[in-house]
Order: C-alpha cells, then structure tokens, then sequence
C-alpha cells in the first residue's frame, strides 16, 4: 500500500513539475532582433509608389484588354471608382488602449462596414464595367484580377508573417 502511494505521488509530482516547465517554456519570449530600417521607409508604405504601380497595373490592363473608343467612358468610369483614396490616418494605440474591449470591438466594426461599403463601391462599378467587355475582354479581365488578387494574398500573408500575425504563430511558444 505504501509503494502504491509512493508511485502515485511521485506520478503526481513529476506530472507537476513537467506542467511548470511546460508553462514556463511557453511564457519565455524569443528574443526577436530589430527590423532593419527600410531606406524609403516600410516598403509598399510610401503612397507614390503605390500610386505608380496602380496607374501601371491599370495601363497595362488597359492595353491588354484593347479598350475600344466605345469602352473608354466606361473605363474612365471604373478606373475613377476602383482608385484607392487617400488612406485615412493610423489609429492611436495608446488611445484604443484605453477602450474598453467592447469600444475596441464597436470601432473595429465600423471600420470593416466602411471596407464593406467601399467594396460594395468597387463591385458595383466593375460590374458595370464588366458589361461593357467582350466575352473575351471579360477572360482576360477575369485573369488579370485572379493574378492580381493572388499577388495580393502572398503579399499579405508574408507581412503577416513578418509580424508574427500569420495563423498559428500564436501557439508556438
């Protein structure tokens, strides 16, 4: 009975002891070195450059899908509705820190409907602009923006990863 009780408790307390370690490991940061400053700045940040490389995407779409004279309206139209607009400023940490969780959660709702309203924007103007397209037209269309969305995507998750946002970094101690 006493060895019974004896590998119980040592069951107990080396379970203990491995759980302890467990949650000290986890709890312990990796040191992460410092970004090295980017020369211009975060790259893809500075809004020239975006804009350069949106009126380039846009040229290249242009001549690629021929836009006739009789499109061209339609185009401008698009074009007009899809630019992005000025980015609006950053949200101050220090203040939505001081936000209760559920006023952190009411802003960051406003913020996805105003995403949504500007994709809704977006949408409506492509499909009427997609109407305009020939069969073909719309081939090419659709591809350039499967291109274009993947690009995206890889661009994004990277700069998630990055910064230690990417899914399943969370769980790694």
């Amino acid at each position: 009975m006493m060895k019974n009780f004896k590998q119980t408790l040592l069951a107990v307390v080396l379970t203990s002891c491995c759980g302890v370690s467990a949650i000290a490991l986890a709890q312990t940061a990796p040191d992460v070195p410092p970004r090295p400053q980017h020369p211009m700045g975060e790259p893809g940040k500075n809004p020239e450059q975006m804009k350069e490389r949106f009126a380039k995407h846009q040229a290249e779409l242009h001549d690629t899908l021929k836009i006739t004279a009789a499109q061209e309206p339609a185009w401008k139209t698009f074009i007009q509705s899809v630019t992005p607009k000025a980015m609006p400023p950053r949200e101050d940490f220090k203040e939505l820190d001081k936000l209760t969780t559920p006023q952190r959660m009411e802003k960051m709702l406003e913020k996805m409907k105003e995403h949504q309203s500007a994709l809704q924007d977006r949408l409506a103007a492509t499909k009427t602009f997609y109407a305009t397209l020939t069969p073909e037209q719309q081939k090419i269309f659709d591809e350039s923006h499967r291109r274009l969305q993947h690009k995206m995507q890889g661009h994004m998750a990277r700069q998630m990863h990055k910064r230690g946002d990417a899914p399943g970094m969370m769980d790694k101690p």
